[in-house]
């Protein structure tokens, strides 16, 4: 039997090490953050019922999903985002929970799309979302959050591009276009991607007037500020109570954005995102990294308000947001180049010989209770090829075991050394650069 070529799915990919560590260290950080606002973790299974996760994302979302039929004859899928889980979450467990509900659950998701840049068919999602409440507060509540964790995960300006669906329903009322909203949001969606051209034919496609396409296109064009951004939409949409509510509750909501000190600028009121989801119902939020726009959206999310009722006769509302860390690793290594080699200890201690292994094993022990990660040579090797190996893995500080029962170390990148006597002083020279 020959052997089999190691490979992987197109639009699938390994992680190396210093890929891993640099995406493991961004989740602690996002984690972080999500607890500092009060978010507690939860999990679910990545396959679900078909139906449940076909429940209402959307045709052109379906089109993409992972299904097949399992062994025991049901009709499963591989989920395709956290949010529609989480209204099978919320409604299962409905009684064991208290609301208003704050979770996050960090996991990877599938889309069976066409692979290209910033797009994969398995990629990990970072949410955090509200449940059980309604109103600027609660939308507030997510995009400070979104926004700290862009802040602390230190990529560089982010900026949080805010609309409220409610806005754009009513503006489609008022050019007559209510019952073709769902195309006409889907292709108002693609406008950056695609450009106005395609936007205008699909929008005529779904059978909107090429005046109200001009209305349209013409409200949904951000000003020079924010003011001036609603005060266009205000006129655009006249009367409308449904619009009216959306553009108070985008004010109401940058009001309180403002007062928890957020960045000046940090959110923007775009009308012309849109989500081409159909379970958003108010507040929607794309996040874009300034620094490299078109790689597309680092972050997204919004209100559902309705979402949960698929699976419930209660109600209950939600808004969250996703963290797109796979798509964020893409745009740092973009910017700032692939990962280089990395390990996560910050001391390695060379085998001096199996005779002296006990020595070498409780200066490691002890170097861990003095919060340095280390690791132990596994091998008797000659020194040099040890130094080498360790050079090589980028390890910043090595240690050799002398014959006193003293350590010698090196730091790696200056050639500087020390003759330590005990763990207290090593972990004090490692930690000190």
């Amino acid at each position: 039997m020959g052997l089999i070529q190691p490979r992987t799915l197109k639009g699938f990919r390994d992680l190396m090490p210093a890929q891993a560590l640099r995406r493991a260290e961004l989740v602690r950080t996002v984690e972080d953050t999500f607890r500092a606002h009060g978010y507690g973790p939860i999990d679910s299974p990545i396959i679900e019922y078909a139906e449940i996760i076909k429940g209402k994302s959307g045709g052109e979302t379906d089109k993409e999903l992972f299904e097949f039929t399992d062994k025991g004859g049901r009709e499963v899928a591989l989920r395709n985002d956290l949010t529609v889980p989480l209204a099978r979450y919320v409604a299962q467990h409905e009684g064991q929970l208290v609301l208003p509900f704050r979770r996050y659950h960090i996991g990877l998701v599938y889309r069976g799309e066409r692979p290209q840049r910033g797009r994969a068919r398995e990629f990990l999602q970072c949410d955090a979302d509200l449940i059980g409440a309604e109103g600027p507060a609660a939308d507030a509540e997510a995009l400070v959050t979104m926004a700290a964790v862009y802040a602390a995960l230190d990529v560089g300006t982010v900026t949080l591009r805010v609309n409220d669906r409610r806005v754009l329903n009513g503006l489609l009322e008022e050019v007559g276009a209510r019952d073709v909203a769902v195309p006409v949001l889907r292709a108002l969606d693609k406008r950056e991607k695609l450009g106005e051209e395609i936007v205008r034919s699909d929008m005529r496609a779904a059978g909107l007037a090429d005046d109200a396409i001009e209305r349209v296109l013409a409200a949904c064009t951000p000003r020079a500020n924010d003011e001036e951004t609603l005060a266009a939409l205000e006129a655009a949409v006249g009367a409308n109570a449904q619009a009216r509510a959306g553009i108070e509750g985008l004010r109401a909501m940058k009001a309180l954005c403002a007062a928890s000190g957020c960045r000046p600028g940090a959110l923007r009121i775009d009308p012309s995102i849109a989500r081409g989801l159909d379970y958003y119902t108010g507040v929607v939020v794309e996040a874009q990294l300034d620094a490299l726009p078109d790689i597309g959206s680092v972050g997204a999310g919004g209100r559902y308000d309705d979402l949960a009722g698929l699976y419930t006769k209660s109600r209950l509302p939600g808004v969250g947001f996703t963290i797109g860390i796979t798509r964020l690793m893409d745009a740092i290594e973009a910017l700032e180049g692939e990962a280089s080699m990395a390990c996560p200890s910050v001391v390695a201690i060379t085998h001096p010989g199996d005779d002296r292994l006990e020595a070498v094993f409780a200066f490691a022990a002890a170097l861990r209770r003095e919060g340095v990660a280390c690791d132990v040579f596994p091998e008797a090797r000659k020194h040099g090829y040890q130094m080498r190996h360790a050079d090589r893995r980028g390890v910043p500080y090595v240690f050799t075991l002398n014959d006193d029962g003293t350590f010698h170390g090196k730091r790696m990148h200056d050639g500087e050394t020390r003759t330590c006597t005990n763990a207290g002083e090593a972990a004090a020279w490692t930690q000190s650069r």
